[in-house]
């Protein structure tokens, strides 16, 4: 049974508004940064990575760029792209444990 996170995420807001608290509604006041904002800025970096590997891979099949470039640029974007799957399960995890918590 696979479970949306939006969704739940909406049903405990409606739940919680139904009590006559805020719910899960965003408590970041303006000019900080959130979790949001920090998960948006590691998507964008890893993106970044990416893109520069394929570029560096471009250049050294036209010649241009060096092995040494190519192998360090493939295995940066390598690197983010695990961050990214581990920071992943680690938050689905997370989900996953708060799902089970009796209420």
């Amino acid at each position: 049974m696979a479970i949306n996170p939006i969704d739940a995420a909406a049903a405990f807001n409606k739940a919680a508004k139904l009590g006559g608290s805020e719910g899960m509604d965003a408590r970041v006041k303006p000019g900080q940064s959130s979790f949001v904002d920090l998960v948006k800025e590691v998507a964008r970096e890893s993106i970044q990575a990416g893109k520069a590997s394929e570029r560096v891979t471009a250049s050294a099949v036209a010649g241009e760029a060096d092995l040494t470039e190519v192998v360090t640029a493939v295995s940066n974007a390598e690197m983010t792209l695990q961050t990214v799957v581990a920071v992943r399960d680690r938050v689905l995890a997370a989900y996953q444990q708060i799902m089970r918590m009796p209420i």
